[in-house]
């Protein structure tokens, strides 16, 4: 059975039929959007490469590297036992110093030794260069155009690249940082050591003027009661003393044997008695000058020689307490030269030879990149709100 084939139906003449879209024709808004592109993408375009290749002046660069190292000497011990390490990385003054490079201070002071509106001021190029009214804010602002600072956090490395409208003004204002780099990690260094050293210095400036005064009264008590040393004083007379008591003795042995073999009558016996009797009273004044007054101001003796002992302890202590001071002050030295620190410098200001700044082409590139980004949302915005009516 053979298959009927159904003419399609002729809808051409349909009155409801419609028609086949015709070729796009260029529309007013369409023109609008082609001379915005112009306006707004290629005539900056063209300007600023216009400014980039005939107004704008070159610019030269040096470079310079370095880290701050730290001197960690050790002891004798620790070097016999061959854990020595001489110098490390010190990263909190490597961090300190990145932000001071970028800071006002550094500005100031490279300012003051080179006068960087001379360096960086140019007639007819307001874009790349220092305003002749610039403020230190602006010149703050500006600093950060021309002085950029690589900072690398894991080797405590820095990088400082700096631009200049010549070549030798570059490698001027580098050396300039570098050099007051270096004054602030001396200056930290010395700020360390102080540190250290400045508790200890105390305590020895008391124990030594603590010292000077026991031996000043000391001293004075010599002078008013005219005893060196009574420990000595009472030995000589201890030894006077004993001197008599033999001689006592001595003498009583004669005289019992006097008066065993010789009549009472005898001459020999008044002597000896006699000397009998002038030895005891020595013996007794002796005895007796131990508690009388050697001074103007009738002080007993054994009182002075109280007091000779407490200035004698008080002398000892305060002499105890210097050598204490005095060897925490060596130890306390000792660490400060632990605290010392310098700037290793791998890349010395570089003397650029030829201008690679600025980057016209990347620059266009960026400014062109902008613009036709800007123009192109502004575009779409413009069609949303048109399909939305």
């Amino acid at each position: 059975m053979k298959e009927q084939t159904i003419p399609k139906p002729d809808l051409t003449d349909h009155p409801g039929a419609r028609q086949t879209a015709g070729g796009a024709r260029l529309r007013r808004r369409h023109r609008a959007i082609g001379i915005s592109f112009l306006l707004v993408v290629l005539l900056p375009a063209l300007v600023s490469a216009a400014y980039l290749w005939l107004v704008a002046a070159d610019q030269y660069e040096s470079r310079f590297g370095f880290s701050v190292r730290k001197e960690q000497t050790q002891s004798a011990v620790e070097i016999l036992g061959g854990i020595t390490e001489f110098s490390g990385s010190s990263t909190s003054d490597t961090d300190f110093l990145n932000k001071y490079i970028r800071g006002r201070q550094m500005v100031q002071v490279v300012d003051r030794e080179l006068d960087l509106s001379s360096i960086y001021q140019r007639q007819g190029d307001p874009v790349f260069s220092l305003a002749s009214d610039a403020s230190i804010e602006d010149l703050e602002a500006y600093w950060s155009r021309v002085v950029t600072v690589f900072y690398d956090s894991s080797d405590g490395l820095i990088e400082v690249r700096v631009l200049a409208f010549d070549a030798a003004s570059a490698q001027s204002v580098a050396q300039a940082i570098l050099a007051e780099s270096s004054r602030m990690i001396n200056e930290l260094t010395a700020i360390a050591r102080s540190d250290v050293t400045r508790y200890a210095k105390d305590e020895l400036d008391r124990a030594v003027d603590q010292l000077k005064t026991a031996r000043q009264t000391l001293t004075e008590f010599r002078s008013t009661t005219q005893i060196v040393d009574p420990a000595a004083d009472i030995e000589g007379r201890m030894g006077i003393l004993n001197s008599l008591q033999s001689a006592l003795a001595t003498s009583l042995v004669d005289l019992d044997l006097l008066l065993k073999n010789t009549s009472p009558s005898d001459p020999r016996i008044i002597q000896t008695r006699q000397r009998i009797a002038a030895i005891e009273q020595r013996i007794q004044d002796e005895r007796a000058s131990f508690s009388t007054s050697r001074t103007k101001d009738e002080i007993p003796y054994s009182k002075l020689v109280g007091e000779y002992e407490a200035l004698h302890v008080d002398l000892e202590f305060a002499e105890k307490n210097y050598v204490a001071a005095l060897t925490g002050y060596e130890s306390a030295l000792a660490d400060a030269q632990k605290q010392s620190r310098y700037l290793a410098t791998y890349v010395a200001p570089t003397l650029a030879e030829t201008a690679k700044y600025p980057r016209r082409g990347i620059l266009l590139a960026m400014i062109a990149g902008f613009l036709a980004l800007g123009w192109a949302i502004a575009v779409l915005i413009y069609y949303s709100i048109r399909d939305r009516r």
